[in-house]
């Protein structure tokens, strides 16, 4: 029996020794896993940094595009409006012409106009002249006409009178 403790007493001792394994394994595993599962939120906080941050870069590639786009349309709009500009104000110097002409020609027909008024006033009060001396010639023959009458018939009255004496 004196054998049988040291006997038993090294199994334990490996057994003892293999609890020891066992348990520093465990721990060594469970210090593995929370490693793993420290660096498995490392990289899942890693990745979802990661993805904020292409999701900041692309909100800002695209604010970066959309600037771009924005001034590529303002250049083309001002062209745009320049040309248009341009074009505007030659048809306006196209028309401030055909009015001009316009106006010329009208002042032009209304001075013909004037001129043929004043010329048609003319040949008005010309006609009256000569209606004027017309009518005076016969008023004088008229008058003429009317003394000689009147000496006609006095003549013949006088005839006429002195016949009647002889009567």
């Amino acid at each position: 029996p004196a054998m049988a403790g040291p006997r038993l007493a090294a199994p334990t001792a490996a057994e003892a020794e293999l609890l020891l394994l066992q348990r520093q394994a465990l721990a060594e595993e469970e210090v593995a896993k929370a490693k793993r599962e420290l660096l498995t939120r490392f990289l899942q906080e890693k990745l979802s940094r990661e993805e904020q941050s292409s999701r900041w870069g692309l909100h800002k590639v695209l604010t970066l595009w959309r600037s771009a786009q924005r001034k590529t349309k303002d250049q083309e709009l001002r062209q745009d409006i320049e040309i248009l500009s341009q074009t505007f104000t030659r048809v306006m110097d196209c028309k401030d012409g055909a009015i001009e002409a316009l106006v010329t020609e009208l002042q032009e027909a209304e001075e013909q106009q004037n001129r043929a008024l004043r010329s048609h006033l003319d040949l008005t009060d010309q006609l009256l002249h000569l209606q004027r001396c017309r009518l005076g010639y016969l008023q004088q023959g008229f008058s003429a006409q009317v003394g000689a009458l009147k000496a006609e018939f006095e003549a013949e009255r006088c005839g006429i009178s002195g016949e009647e004496g002889e009567w």
